[in-house]
C-alpha cells in the first residue's frame, strides 16, 4: 500500500482501539504496518511505539475526566515498567521480527482467551467499584514491569498487559482499568520509542502519518467506552485481541511459507 492516507486510516483505527480498550493501539498498527503497509518485521515492532504517546495522553486524559482513571496507579506502573522496557527493546534486536511477531500473536491470543473466560472479579454498585483488591507494592511493581518488559519487547505499548492484570488480579472495573492503562502505556512509550529510535527500528515519516490519524482515533475511542456497557467493553476488548492474534499469526506464517 503506497500514500500517506493508507498509514492516516491505520492509525485512526488504532486510536479508537486505545481510547475504548487502553491497549496503546499497538495491537493494530504493529500488524497492519507490517502486513498491509508492508514493512520489516522490525520496523512494524518500534514504529507503533511514538505513535502511542499522543494517542494515549488524549485517551487518559479524557477518562480522568470522567473519573475512570487511576493517575497515580497508572504513573506508578509505568515507572516500574521503564527498566522492563529497555530489556524489552533489547531482547527484539537479540531474536529477530519474525519470531518477535509470533511471540505477539500466541501472547495477545492467549489473553484474549483469560478476557473471555469470565467477568471480572469487580463489581460496581451506583458507579463505585464494590470487591476491588488495592495493589500493594508488590504487586504494581511486578504488573509494571512485565508490562514495561512485553512493550519493549513486541511493540505493544503494555496495555493488553495491565488491562487484564488490575480486571483479573486486582478485579478493577473494566472501565477504570482501560483509562488507567492509558496513563502507564503513554510512560511506557517513552523509553521503548528511545531505545527503538537507537536500534533503527522506527520509520519517522510514517510514524507521523500513523500519529495524523491516532488522536481523533483516540478521543472517538474514549467516548465510545464512556457511553458503552461494562460488559460490552470487556467483549469487545477480548474479541478485538482475538482477532488481532489470529489475522498477525496467519499473515507471518504465510510469509514465511512463500
Amino acid at each position: 500500500m503506497g500514500g500517506i492516507w493508507p498509514a492516516v486510516a491505520v492509525g485512526f483505527v488504532s486510536g479508537v482501539l486505545s481510547g475504548a480498550f487502553g491497549v496503546g493501539g499497538g495491537l493494530v498498527t504493529t500488524p497492519a504496518v507490517r502486513l498491509l503497509l508492508l514493512r520489516p518485521a522490525l520496523v512494524a515492532v518500534g514504529t507503533p511505539l511514538p505513535v502511542i504517546i499522543p494517542g494515549a495522553l488524549v485517551g487518559a486524559l479524557t477518562h480522568a475526566r470522567h473519573g475512570n482513571a487511576d493517575v497515580r496507579l497508572g504513573l506508578a506502573l509505568g515507572m516500574w515498567g521503564v527498566g522492563g522496557s529497555l530489556v524489552g527493546a533489547w531482547c527484539s534486536s537479540l531474536v529477530g521480527g519474525r519470531a518477535v511477531m509470533l511471540v505477539t500473536a500466541v501472547f495477545v491470543a492467549w489473553v484474549a482467551l483469560d478476557i473471555a473466560r469470565g467477568d471480572s472479579r469487580a463489581r460496581v454498585v451506583e458507579g463505585v467499584p464494590q470487591g476491588e483488591t488495592p495493589p500493594g507494592h508488590l504487586g504494581i511493581a511486578a504488573l509494571g514491569m512485565l508490562a514495561g518488559l512485553y512493550s519493549g519487547f513486541l511493540g505493544l505499548g503494555g496495555g493488553f498487559v495491565i488491562v487484564p492484570g488490575l480486571t483479573r488480579w486486582f478485579g478493577v472495573p473494566m472501565k477504570r482499568a482501560v483509562g488507567t492503562s492509558l496513563v502507564t502505556v503513554a510512560v511506557l512509550a517513552v523509553p521503548g520509542t528511545i531505545a527503538h529510535q537507537l536500534l533503527g527500528h522506527i520509520d519517522g515519516r510514517l510514524a507521523l502519518q500513523l500519529a495524523a490519524g491516532v488522536v481523533p482515533g483516540a478521543l472517538l475511542g474514549a467516548r465510545l467506552t464512556l457511553a458503552a456497557r461494562e460488559r460490552s467493553v470487556r467483549s469487545g476488548f477480548g474479541v478485538m485481541m482475538f482477532a488481532t492474534a489470529l489475522w498477525l499469526a496467519f499473515g507471518e506464517l504465510s510469509a514465511g511459507a512463500r
